[in-house]
Protein backbone atom coordinates (compact mmCIF):
# COMPACT_ATOMS: atom_id res chain seq x y z
CA UNK A 1 0.00 0.00 0.00
CA UNK A 2 3.06 2.68 1.40
CA UNK A 3 4.68 1.66 -2.39
CA UNK A 4 1.34 2.16 -4.36
CA UNK A 5 0.89 5.23 -2.31
CA UNK A 6 4.32 6.74 -3.20
CA UNK A 7 3.73 6.12 -7.18
CA UNK A 8 -0.22 7.79 -7.09
CA UNK A 9 1.33 10.85 -5.28
CA UNK A 10 4.40 11.18 -7.76
CA UNK A 11 1.24 11.05 -10.62
CA UNK A 12 -0.34 13.58 -8.94
CA UNK A 13 2.83 15.83 -8.82
CA UNK A 14 2.57 15.50 -12.63
CA UNK A 15 -0.96 17.02 -12.56
CA UNK A 16 0.71 20.27 -11.54
CA UNK A 17 2.34 20.02 -14.97
CA UNK A 18 -1.54 20.29 -16.28
CA UNK A 19 -1.46 24.28 -14.76
CA UNK A 20 1.66 25.15 -16.56
CA UNK A 21 0.84 24.15 -19.81
CA UNK A 22 -3.02 24.72 -19.61
CA UNK A 23 -3.41 27.76 -17.35
CA UNK A 24 -0.24 29.58 -18.91
CA UNK A 25 2.26 30.78 -16.93
CA UNK A 26 4.31 30.43 -20.55
CA UNK A 27 6.80 33.25 -20.44
CA UNK A 28 10.17 33.92 -19.06
CA UNK A 29 13.59 33.26 -18.58
CA UNK A 30 16.69 35.47 -18.87
CA UNK A 31 20.02 35.41 -17.74
CA UNK A 32 20.79 37.78 -15.16
CA UNK A 33 24.58 38.27 -15.48
CA UNK A 34 26.89 37.64 -18.61
CA UNK A 35 30.29 36.91 -17.03
CA UNK A 36 32.86 34.87 -18.58
CA UNK A 37 31.70 31.14 -18.80
CA UNK A 38 34.60 28.97 -19.26
CA UNK A 39 32.98 25.99 -20.61
CA UNK A 40 34.27 23.11 -22.58
CA UNK A 41 33.24 23.30 -26.50
CA UNK A 42 35.15 22.78 -29.22
CA UNK A 43 36.58 25.86 -31.43
CA UNK A 44 34.35 27.07 -34.72
CA UNK A 45 35.46 24.99 -37.53
CA UNK A 46 35.70 21.79 -35.69
CA UNK A 47 34.65 18.56 -36.65
CA UNK A 48 34.03 17.29 -33.17
CA UNK A 49 30.69 16.08 -32.05
CA UNK A 50 28.39 18.51 -30.26
CA UNK A 51 27.56 16.77 -27.11
CA UNK A 52 24.06 16.90 -25.16
CA UNK A 53 22.45 15.37 -22.35
CA UNK A 54 18.73 14.09 -22.14
CA UNK A 55 17.84 13.53 -18.45
CA UNK A 56 14.71 11.45 -18.14
CA UNK A 57 12.88 9.62 -15.14
CA UNK A 58 12.51 6.33 -16.96
CA UNK A 59 11.88 4.53 -14.66
CA UNK A 60 10.28 5.69 -11.53
CA UNK A 61 7.59 5.67 -8.86
CA UNK A 62 4.76 6.53 -11.80
CA UNK A 63 6.11 3.84 -13.74
CA UNK A 64 7.42 2.22 -17.09
CA UNK A 65 7.60 4.95 -20.13
CA UNK A 66 5.45 7.95 -18.15
CA UNK A 67 8.15 10.44 -18.79
CA UNK A 68 10.00 9.03 -21.75
CA UNK A 69 8.28 11.40 -24.69
CA UNK A 70 10.19 13.74 -24.84
CA UNK A 71 13.65 11.79 -25.03
CA UNK A 72 12.10 10.28 -27.50
CA UNK A 73 11.08 13.02 -29.35
CA UNK A 74 14.43 14.61 -28.96
CA UNK A 75 16.33 11.10 -30.52
CA UNK A 76 14.06 11.24 -33.08
CA UNK A 77 14.90 14.89 -34.06
CA UNK A 78 18.44 14.48 -33.29
CA UNK A 79 18.35 11.23 -35.58
CA UNK A 80 17.27 12.70 -38.19
CA UNK A 81 19.38 15.90 -38.18
CA UNK A 82 22.78 13.63 -37.86
CA UNK A 83 21.42 11.93 -41.14
CA UNK A 84 21.13 15.15 -42.63
CA UNK A 85 24.61 16.11 -41.96
CA UNK A 86 24.26 17.59 -38.33
CA UNK A 87 25.00 20.56 -37.08
CA UNK A 88 27.51 22.45 -40.07
CA UNK A 89 28.97 19.06 -40.91
CA UNK A 90 29.24 17.79 -36.96
CA UNK A 91 27.17 15.09 -35.46
CA UNK A 92 25.06 15.38 -32.36
CA UNK A 93 26.31 13.21 -29.98
CA UNK A 94 23.30 12.44 -26.92
CA UNK A 95 24.51 10.97 -23.78
CA UNK A 96 21.36 9.97 -21.92
CA UNK A 97 20.64 9.43 -18.11
CA UNK A 98 17.92 7.75 -16.02
CA UNK A 99 17.77 9.25 -12.84
CA UNK A 100 15.17 6.95 -11.49
CA UNK A 101 13.14 9.47 -10.58
CA UNK A 102 14.71 10.24 -7.14
CA UNK A 103 16.36 13.45 -6.03
CA UNK A 104 19.76 11.44 -5.65
CA UNK A 105 19.43 9.79 -8.92
CA UNK A 106 19.15 12.73 -10.62
CA UNK A 107 21.91 14.63 -9.21
CA UNK A 108 24.04 11.85 -9.89
CA UNK A 109 22.87 12.20 -13.44
CA UNK A 110 23.53 16.11 -13.62
CA UNK A 111 26.86 15.33 -12.08
CA UNK A 112 27.92 12.98 -14.61
CA UNK A 113 26.68 14.90 -18.05
CA UNK A 114 28.27 18.16 -16.93
CA UNK A 115 31.09 17.03 -15.38
CA UNK A 116 32.00 14.13 -16.87
CA UNK A 117 30.57 14.05 -19.95
CA UNK A 118 31.05 17.98 -20.21
CA UNK A 119 27.56 18.01 -22.53
CA UNK A 120 27.53 21.51 -24.46
CA UNK A 121 23.56 21.75 -23.00
CA UNK A 122 20.96 19.73 -21.56
CA UNK A 123 17.47 19.11 -23.68
CA UNK A 124 13.94 17.34 -23.02
CA UNK A 125 15.06 17.06 -19.39
CA UNK A 126 11.77 15.23 -17.82
CA UNK A 127 12.55 14.67 -13.98
CA UNK A 128 10.20 13.78 -11.40
CA UNK A 129 12.77 15.32 -8.98
CA UNK A 130 14.72 17.80 -10.71
CA UNK A 131 17.15 18.25 -7.37
CA UNK A 132 19.96 18.72 -9.73
CA UNK A 133 18.69 22.06 -11.29
CA UNK A 134 20.23 24.50 -8.83
CA UNK A 135 23.51 22.76 -10.06
CA UNK A 136 22.64 23.15 -13.44
CA UNK A 137 22.23 26.95 -12.98
CA UNK A 138 25.35 27.26 -10.99
CA UNK A 139 27.18 25.53 -13.92
CA UNK A 140 25.23 27.64 -16.70
CA UNK A 141 24.70 24.77 -18.73
CA UNK A 142 21.38 26.09 -20.93
CA UNK A 143 18.45 23.25 -19.90
CA UNK A 144 16.70 23.71 -23.00
CA UNK A 145 12.84 22.75 -23.45
CA UNK A 146 12.52 20.70 -20.42
CA UNK A 147 8.93 19.51 -18.63
CA UNK A 148 7.52 21.97 -15.99
CA UNK A 149 6.81 19.30 -13.34
CA UNK A 150 8.13 21.07 -10.87
CA UNK A 151 9.50 24.54 -9.99
CA UNK A 152 12.88 24.43 -11.25
CA UNK A 153 11.96 26.19 -14.43
CA UNK A 154 10.59 28.79 -12.33
CA UNK A 155 12.99 29.78 -10.20
CA UNK A 156 16.42 28.85 -12.10
CA UNK A 157 18.33 31.19 -14.41
CA UNK A 158 19.64 29.20 -17.69
CA UNK A 159 17.11 26.29 -16.91
CA UNK A 160 14.63 27.42 -20.21
CA UNK A 161 11.03 25.54 -19.42
CA UNK A 162 9.19 23.87 -23.22
CA UNK A 163 6.11 26.69 -22.21
CA UNK A 164 8.87 29.73 -21.22
CA UNK A 165 8.26 31.90 -17.96
CA UNK A 166 7.81 34.99 -17.00
CA UNK A 167 9.24 35.27 -13.23
CA UNK A 168 12.23 36.51 -12.16
CA UNK A 169 14.27 33.44 -12.07
CA UNK A 170 16.63 34.42 -9.64
CA UNK A 171 16.63 31.40 -7.75
CA UNK A 172 13.07 32.06 -5.69
CA UNK A 173 10.62 29.91 -7.24
CA UNK A 174 8.01 32.69 -9.27
CA UNK A 175 7.55 35.88 -6.78
CA UNK A 176 7.98 34.91 -3.28
CA UNK A 177 7.66 31.53 -3.84
CA UNK A 178 4.38 32.06 -5.53
CA UNK A 179 3.65 30.84 -9.01
CA UNK A 180 0.81 32.15 -11.16
CA UNK A 181 -1.40 30.29 -13.96
CA UNK A 182 -4.27 31.17 -15.71
CA UNK A 183 -7.81 30.50 -16.62
CA UNK A 184 -8.04 29.57 -20.52
CA UNK A 185 -9.02 26.47 -20.33
CA UNK A 186 -12.23 27.09 -17.99
CA UNK A 187 -12.97 30.26 -20.25
CA UNK A 188 -12.72 28.42 -23.45
CA UNK A 189 -15.28 25.44 -22.32
CA UNK A 190 -17.98 28.26 -21.05
CA UNK A 191 -17.48 30.41 -23.82
CA UNK A 192 -17.30 27.78 -26.46
CA UNK A 193 -19.29 24.69 -25.15
CA UNK A 194 -21.71 26.66 -23.04
CA UNK A 195 -20.42 24.68 -20.02
CA UNK A 196 -21.32 26.44 -16.66
CA UNK A 197 -21.92 23.29 -14.05
CA UNK A 198 -18.03 21.19 -13.76
CA UNK A 199 -16.78 18.54 -11.08
CA UNK A 200 -13.46 18.08 -9.65
CA UNK A 201 -12.95 14.58 -8.59
CA UNK A 202 -9.70 14.04 -6.57
CA UNK A 203 -8.36 11.37 -3.80
CA UNK A 204 -8.11 12.03 -0.04
CA UNK A 205 -4.60 12.38 -0.52
CA UNK A 206 -3.12 15.51 0.37
CA UNK A 207 -1.19 16.35 -3.53
CA UNK A 208 -4.47 15.08 -5.33
CA UNK A 209 -6.48 17.25 -2.63
CA UNK A 210 -4.15 20.44 -3.18
CA UNK A 211 -3.94 20.09 -6.85
CA UNK A 212 -8.17 19.67 -7.10
CA UNK A 213 -8.37 22.92 -4.96
CA UNK A 214 -6.49 24.87 -7.57
CA UNK A 215 -8.66 24.19 -10.20
CA UNK A 216 -11.75 24.40 -8.09
CA UNK A 217 -10.32 27.96 -7.87
CA UNK A 218 -9.66 28.73 -11.62
CA UNK A 219 -13.36 27.64 -12.37
CA UNK A 220 -14.97 29.54 -9.52
CA UNK A 221 -13.01 32.95 -10.74
CA UNK A 222 -14.53 31.61 -14.54
CA UNK A 223 -18.12 31.34 -13.06
CA UNK A 224 -18.72 27.58 -12.63
CA UNK A 225 -20.89 26.27 -10.33
CA UNK A 226 -18.19 23.28 -9.13
CA UNK A 227 -19.13 20.03 -8.03
CA UNK A 228 -16.36 18.64 -5.83
CA UNK A 229 -15.85 14.92 -5.36
CA UNK A 230 -13.24 12.69 -3.20
CA UNK A 231 -12.97 9.71 -3.02
CA UNK A 232 -10.82 7.12 -0.73
CA UNK A 233 -7.50 6.01 -2.17
CA UNK A 234 -7.09 2.97 -0.71
CA UNK A 235 -11.12 1.72 -1.41
CA UNK A 236 -12.20 4.32 -4.16
CA UNK A 237 -15.56 4.35 -5.22
CA UNK A 238 -16.53 5.74 -8.40
CA UNK A 239 -19.48 4.56 -9.25
CA UNK A 240 -21.11 6.56 -6.57
CA UNK A 241 -19.18 9.90 -7.75
CA UNK A 242 -20.15 8.96 -11.40
CA UNK A 243 -23.92 8.71 -9.73
CA UNK A 244 -23.79 12.14 -8.31
CA UNK A 245 -21.98 13.53 -11.40
CA UNK A 246 -25.13 12.41 -13.22
CA UNK A 247 -27.31 14.01 -10.89
CA UNK A 248 -25.64 17.50 -10.42
CA UNK A 249 -25.59 17.89 -14.25
CA UNK A 250 -22.17 18.17 -14.61
CA UNK A 251 -20.79 19.52 -17.88
CA UNK A 252 -17.27 19.11 -17.70
CA UNK A 253 -15.34 16.64 -15.53
CA UNK A 254 -11.50 17.57 -14.26
CA UNK A 255 -9.63 15.34 -12.24
CA UNK A 256 -6.15 15.40 -9.91
CA UNK A 257 -6.28 11.34 -9.85
CA UNK A 258 -3.91 8.62 -11.60
CA UNK A 259 -4.33 7.36 -15.21
CA UNK A 260 -5.62 3.77 -13.66
CA UNK A 261 -8.23 5.93 -11.27
CA UNK A 262 -9.14 8.06 -14.57
CA UNK A 263 -9.85 5.06 -16.40
CA UNK A 264 -12.22 3.72 -14.02
CA UNK A 265 -13.76 7.04 -13.35
CA UNK A 266 -14.71 6.39 -16.90
CA UNK A 267 -16.01 3.19 -16.81
CA UNK A 268 -18.18 4.06 -13.91
CA UNK A 269 -19.89 7.33 -15.98
CA UNK A 270 -20.38 4.84 -18.91
CA UNK A 271 -22.40 2.32 -16.49
CA UNK A 272 -24.91 4.82 -14.52
CA UNK A 273 -25.27 6.93 -17.68
CA UNK A 274 -22.88 10.45 -17.04
CA UNK A 275 -23.05 11.82 -20.16
CA UNK A 276 -20.47 14.98 -20.23
CA UNK A 277 -19.89 17.87 -22.59
CA UNK A 278 -15.51 16.91 -22.04
CA UNK A 279 -13.57 14.83 -19.91
CA UNK A 280 -10.76 16.89 -19.85
CA UNK A 281 -7.05 15.71 -19.74
CA UNK A 282 -3.71 17.42 -20.08
CA UNK A 283 -0.81 17.26 -22.22
CA UNK A 284 1.02 14.33 -20.64
CA UNK A 285 -2.43 12.02 -21.62
CA UNK A 286 -2.52 13.24 -24.81
CA UNK A 287 -1.29 9.86 -26.85
CA UNK A 288 -2.26 7.81 -29.21
CA UNK A 289 -3.07 4.90 -26.93
CA UNK A 290 -6.71 6.42 -25.90
CA UNK A 291 -8.74 3.20 -27.21
CA UNK A 292 -6.39 0.79 -24.68
CA UNK A 293 -6.89 2.97 -21.71
CA UNK A 294 -10.32 3.65 -21.64
CA UNK A 295 -11.09 0.39 -23.67
CA UNK A 296 -14.31 -0.24 -21.21
CA UNK A 297 -15.72 3.00 -21.31
CA UNK A 298 -16.49 3.85 -25.15
CA UNK A 299 -19.15 6.73 -24.40
CA UNK A 300 -16.44 8.44 -21.62
CA UNK A 301 -13.40 7.93 -23.87
CA UNK A 302 -15.34 9.57 -27.06
CA UNK A 303 -15.89 12.90 -24.39
CA UNK A 304 -12.01 12.99 -24.45
CA UNK A 305 -10.51 16.51 -25.08
CA UNK A 306 -7.02 17.74 -24.20
CA UNK A 307 -5.48 21.27 -23.72
CA UNK A 308 -2.16 22.16 -23.91
CA UNK A 309 0.56 24.70 -25.47
CA UNK A 310 1.97 22.97 -28.74
CA UNK A 311 0.59 21.37 -32.22
CA UNK A 312 -1.35 18.81 -31.62
CA UNK A 313 0.58 15.65 -32.76
CA UNK A 314 -1.90 14.32 -35.23
CA UNK A 315 -2.23 17.16 -37.21
CA UNK A 316 -0.78 16.04 -40.05
CA UNK A 317 -1.56 18.92 -42.25
CA UNK A 318 1.13 21.23 -40.66
CA UNK A 319 4.38 20.83 -42.45
CA UNK A 320 6.19 20.53 -38.72
CA UNK A 321 3.88 17.90 -37.13
CA UNK A 322 4.38 16.18 -40.37
CA UNK A 323 7.97 16.00 -40.46
CA UNK A 324 7.87 14.93 -36.89
CA UNK A 325 5.49 12.05 -37.45
CA UNK A 326 7.80 10.89 -40.62
CA UNK A 327 10.46 11.10 -38.57
CA UNK A 328 8.79 9.10 -35.51
CA UNK A 329 6.96 6.60 -37.81
CA UNK A 330 8.91 3.19 -36.05
CA UNK A 331 7.39 4.31 -32.52
CA UNK A 332 4.65 1.91 -31.42
CA UNK A 333 2.75 4.66 -29.89
CA UNK A 334 2.55 8.49 -30.51
CA UNK A 335 2.00 11.62 -27.92
CA UNK A 336 2.42 14.93 -27.25
CA UNK A 337 5.38 14.60 -24.92
CA UNK A 338 7.11 13.17 -27.88
CA UNK A 339 6.05 16.31 -30.09
CA UNK A 340 7.41 18.58 -27.40
CA UNK A 341 10.67 16.47 -26.79
CA UNK A 342 11.53 16.73 -30.78
CA UNK A 343 10.69 21.04 -30.61
CA UNK A 344 13.13 20.78 -27.61
CA UNK A 345 15.75 19.73 -29.55
CA UNK A 346 14.85 21.41 -32.84
CA UNK A 347 15.08 24.72 -30.56
CA UNK A 348 18.64 23.45 -29.06
CA UNK A 349 19.98 23.08 -32.78
CA UNK A 350 18.51 26.66 -33.62
CA UNK A 351 20.23 28.33 -30.87
CA UNK A 352 23.94 26.17 -31.61
CA UNK A 353 23.29 26.76 -35.47
CA UNK A 354 23.83 30.84 -34.26
CA UNK A 355 27.48 30.59 -32.49
CA UNK A 356 28.72 28.77 -35.61
CA UNK A 357 31.02 31.72 -35.73
CA UNK A 358 32.22 31.71 -32.21
CA UNK A 359 31.68 28.45 -31.34
CA UNK A 360 29.09 25.85 -29.89
CA UNK A 361 29.54 26.53 -26.45
CA UNK A 362 27.49 26.74 -23.27
CA UNK A 363 27.58 30.08 -23.30
CA UNK A 364 26.87 31.37 -26.39
CA UNK A 365 24.00 28.78 -26.57
CA UNK A 366 22.63 30.56 -23.39
CA UNK A 367 23.21 33.55 -24.77
CA UNK A 368 21.23 32.83 -27.55
CA UNK A 369 18.12 31.37 -25.27
CA UNK A 370 17.76 34.19 -23.74
CA UNK A 371 17.12 36.20 -26.98
CA UNK A 372 14.84 33.18 -27.67
CA UNK A 373 11.69 35.80 -27.80
CA UNK A 374 8.47 34.30 -29.92
CA UNK A 375 9.84 30.97 -30.31
CA UNK A 376 7.70 28.39 -32.27
CA UNK A 377 9.58 25.42 -33.28
CA UNK A 378 8.30 25.77 -36.91
CA UNK A 379 5.04 26.67 -35.85
CA UNK A 380 4.71 23.53 -33.41
CA UNK A 381 4.68 25.60 -29.63
CA UNK A 382 2.49 28.95 -29.08
CA UNK A 383 5.04 31.42 -28.99
CA UNK A 384 7.60 31.57 -26.00
CA UNK A 385 8.75 34.02 -23.91
CA UNK A 386 11.11 34.68 -21.03
CA UNK A 387 10.13 37.72 -19.50
CA UNK A 388 11.72 38.87 -16.05
CA UNK A 389 8.90 40.39 -14.87
CA UNK A 390 9.93 42.03 -10.97
CA UNK A 391 5.95 41.90 -10.34
CA UNK A 392 3.56 38.64 -11.11
CA UNK A 393 0.75 39.47 -14.11
CA UNK A 394 -2.36 40.01 -12.93
CA UNK A 395 -3.91 39.33 -16.28
CA UNK A 396 -2.61 37.82 -19.52
CA UNK A 397 -3.34 37.10 -23.25
CA UNK A 398 -3.40 32.88 -23.46
CA UNK A 399 -3.64 30.64 -26.34
CA UNK A 400 -4.78 27.34 -25.73
CA UNK A 401 -4.21 23.98 -28.37
CA UNK A 402 -7.47 22.04 -28.08
CA UNK A 403 -7.88 18.47 -29.52
CA UNK A 404 -11.26 16.13 -28.83
CA UNK A 405 -10.66 12.07 -29.17
CA UNK A 406 -13.04 10.46 -31.55
CA UNK A 407 -12.71 6.37 -32.05
CA UNK A 408 -11.81 5.78 -35.54
CA UNK A 409 -9.82 9.24 -36.24
CA UNK A 410 -8.32 9.72 -32.89
CA UNK A 411 -7.22 13.04 -31.91
CA UNK A 412 -8.96 15.97 -33.88
CA UNK A 413 -8.04 19.76 -33.34
CA UNK A 414 -10.36 21.78 -32.12
CA UNK A 415 -9.38 24.95 -34.36
CA UNK A 416 -5.55 27.18 -34.70
CA UNK A 417 -4.02 27.33 -31.55
CA UNK A 418 -2.52 30.64 -32.35
CA UNK A 419 -6.33 32.10 -32.32
CA UNK A 420 -7.60 30.28 -29.61
CA UNK A 421 -6.87 33.10 -27.04
CA UNK A 422 -8.37 34.75 -24.06
CA UNK A 423 -7.34 37.47 -21.54
CA UNK A 424 -7.84 35.91 -18.42
CA UNK A 425 -6.61 36.40 -14.65
CA UNK A 426 -3.00 35.21 -13.67
CA UNK A 427 -4.02 33.08 -10.30
CA UNK A 428 -1.71 32.28 -7.31
CA UNK A 429 -0.38 29.05 -6.25
CA UNK A 430 2.56 27.69 -4.10
CA UNK A 431 3.89 24.28 -6.05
Amino acid sequence: MGRRSRGVEAAIAVLVLALSTACGSRLPESDFEHRDRGTPSAPAGDRAPVRVGIITSATSPVGGNAFTGPRDGAKAFFERLNARGGIDGRRVEVRECDDGGSGVGNNECVHRLIDEDEVVALVATTALDYAGASRVSRARVPDIGGQPIGPAYDTYPHLYGIYGSLAPRDGTTGWDGEQYGGTEVYRYFAREHGARTAAVVSYNQPASAAYARLVERGLKAEGYKVVAEQVDFALPNFRAVAADLKDQGADLVFDAIDGHGNARLCEAMDDVGADVTAKVTHVQNWTSTVAEDYEDAPRCRNALWATGASRNHEDTEHPAVREFRDATEGLKTHSQWQLEGWAAAMWFTDAAKSCLDEGITRACVDDHMNRSQGYTADGLLVPVRFDRLAEPPQSRRSCLSVARWEDGRGWISQGDMNDTCFEVPQLPYRP
